[in-house]
């Protein structure tokens, strides 16, 4: 069976819906390993993650066995459902629509 390599390294960006700042910095490190750890269930790798009140930075050893728009759909989700369970915010918590990424 051949043997297929990739290095792919990829930058996400997304913010906070209407850009409020609603990412509570004592909450930030508990964030950042939970996403750490929806991207490597998906066979990625976490190279460096940053949450700001507004919006994160993910930089991922990217797996190409999923679609980038399926991964970050995933990732957003996700994160999204955890941050309304822990109840961080007054109301619901929800990403922007749409993401930025860079190779």
């Amino acid at each position: 069976m051949p043997i297929a390599y990739s290095q792919i390294y990829l930058q996400f960006v997304f913010a906070v819906y209407r850009r409020q700042a609603l990412i509570p910095p004592s909450r930030k490190e508990e964030l950042h390993k939970y996403i750490t750890g929806l991207v490597e269930r998906r066979k990625s790798k976490m190279l460096a993650v940053h949450c700001l009140p507004d919006h994160i930075h993910l930089f991922v050893g990217f797996s190409p066995e999923i679609s980038i728009s399926d991964f970050i759909k995933e990732i957003k989700v996700e994160s999204n459902q955890f941050i309304n369970t822990k109840k961080w915010v007054p109301g619901k918590f929800a990403w922007q629509k749409g993401y930025g990424v860079f190779s």
